[in-house]
């Protein structure tokens, strides 16, 4: 039948009563650890646990058993009739070294220039540690009522200074003082802020835990649903954030997050500093009323340029790719931002259909990032040298160029190959016309761009820009099969 929960509480039938005539005294010692989880997973926390928890001096436990057998037969005429020891004690005692050099480096000069080793030998063994003289150095056995706090050489240094005198010590500046400075991804973290919040955007910071969907890393052991594991992303809270803005007549959250996020990677568990941010409402704070009362909805294009502005102020250009991978975004309206061959990250419309759950309008947009690739890119030699280029005096000569070109191929590939070709003398590539319909070729459409051409030094003339133009259209005619109208 069970008596007590060991080292917790006893049971009743065991307990001691006014009638009670014999005794049977027991006196153990039990693991700090089980005893904190026994306490715990019952919910009771008594006198017994709260010492077993922080751990008793076992070297004293004869003599503890002994003084509550004397007190018993001392003040209430008890009598021994038995005594049975079972179990071993451990009596292992713990040995530190310390060093004398050491100890001086790390409590560096008193008044009387260091410590001297016999003030050190009487210090220690005040405290009952037995020393044995090592050259230099000593080894310190500690006494078993210090066991549980003094364990490393540090401990053994901090007694030292203490009991020799925090007033002893000297004190002084150094010699030389450095000038403070902001290490490189602090200086693009306040850069970056800067820049988000020129356009409009309110910095928020969120938790890191969220509600497990299946898809991120559980917690073993969680304190709230909420809370039970950790976010792949950042997007997935700031949507949740601007929902839950719309839902108290707030309107459309502009706001962005620098945060890490976490993931597997090699069966391990790895995180990334990411920089998200969400935009579409008003951003000009106007009311709505330069527009008869309704807010303006933010389109594509617009919000792309917000963050091609911000993008451009790093001197950075980003090369978009259509991409339907996002199960939260709009298939049609979404796009991957690559730098120097890396994928950056993605920009793209919500999707209609969470849109719809959430409550929120459909120009909505959003879009995440990797710092640390930002990071890497913008902490190279040339990405840190400031670029200052002359401004040409001289006009600008446009030439157009249309044609009829496969759905499949986007703009963005047509720009970068024209930039490429045209070289110093192309300075602009603008799509300003694009037509689908009668009198195209199904699943083909119909684009027209303006070409700007100029020079620093001089008025272009035909024979220099023709040259340049006709090796972009033969480019376009055997790169991408196009039909040339212009």
């Amino acid at each position: 039948v069970p008596v007590a929960i060991a080292g917790v509480m006893g049971g009743e039938t065991t307990e001691v009563d006014g009638s009670t005539t014999n005794i049977v005294l027991e006196a153990a010692i039990f693991d700090s650890v089980v005893i904190r989880r026994s306490a715990r997973s019952q919910s009771l926390r008594t006198e017994a646990s709260s010492r077993y928890e922080r751990g008793i001096n076992q070297a004293e436990f004869p003599l503890a058993l002994a003084r509550a057998v004397a007190l018993i037969t001392e003040l209430a005429g008890g009598k021994v009739v038995s005594q049975t020891t079972a179990g071993v004690l451990a009596t292992e005692q713990r040995v530190v070294k310390l060093r004398y050099a050491r100890l001086q480096e790390v409590l560096g000069r008193v008044k009387e220039g260091t410590i001297p080793r016999d003030k050190v030998e009487s210090i220690l063994q005040a405290l009952g540690c037995e020393l044995v003289a090592r050259d230099t150095d000593w080894d310190v056995t500690i006494p078993p009522y210090r066991q549980r706090d003094l364990e490393r050489e540090i401990d053994l240094i901090e007694e030292v200074a203490r009991l020799y005198g925090y007033d002893q010590f000297c004190v002084e500046l150094p010699t030389k003082t450095q000038p403070g400075y902001l290490s490189t991804p602090e200086k693009l973290k306040r850069q970056l802020r800067s820049l988000l919040r020129s356009i409009g955007l309110t910095e928020v910071v969120q938790y890191s835990l969220v509600s497990s969907t299946g898809t991120e890393l559980v917690i073993n052991n969680p304190l709230f649903k909420e809370y039970s594991a950790l976010r792949t992303n950042l997007v997935a809270g700031l949507i949740d954030a601007c929902s839950y803005n719309v839902s108290q007549s707030n309107g459309v959250l502009n706001a962005f997050e620098i945060g890490r996020v976490f993931h597997y990677q090699s069966e391990q568990i790895s995180e990334a500093e990411m920089v998200g941010g969400i935009l579409g409402g008003d951003r000009y704070l106007t009311g709505g009323w330069t527009h008869g009362g309704k807010i303006p909805n933010l389109s594509w294009y617009e919000a792309k340029g917000l963050l091609d502005s911000v993008l451009s102020a790093l001197n950075l250009k980003a090369e978009y790719r259509a991409t339907s991978n996002y199960s939260n975004l709009h298939p049609g309206r979404t796009a991957t931002l690559w730098l120097d061959g890396q994928e950056l990250g993605y920009f793209g419309q919500i999707h209609p259909q969470l849109a719809i759950s959430k409550d929120l309008p459909r120009e909505v947009y959003v879009f995440e990032v990797s710092f640390n690739l930002l990071l890497d890119i913008l902490s190279k030699t040339a990405a840190l040298t400031t670029k200052f280029q002359a401004y040409s005096t001289y006009p600008a000569v446009n030439r157009d160029i249309a044609f009829f070109i496969s759905d499949n191929i986007t703009v963005a590939e047509l720009a970068t190959v024209m930039s490429k070709v045209g070289g110093d003398l192309l300075t602009g590539v603008e799509l300003f016309d694009q037509y689908q319909g009668e009198n195209v070729p199904s699943g083909q459409r119909s684009l027209a761009f303006s070409l700007a051409y100029r020079a620093g030094d001089r008025t272009l003339t035909d024979e220099e820009i023709e040259p340049v133009h006709q090796q972009i259209r033969d480019t376009l005619v055997n790169n991408f099969q196009v039909t040339l109208r212009s």
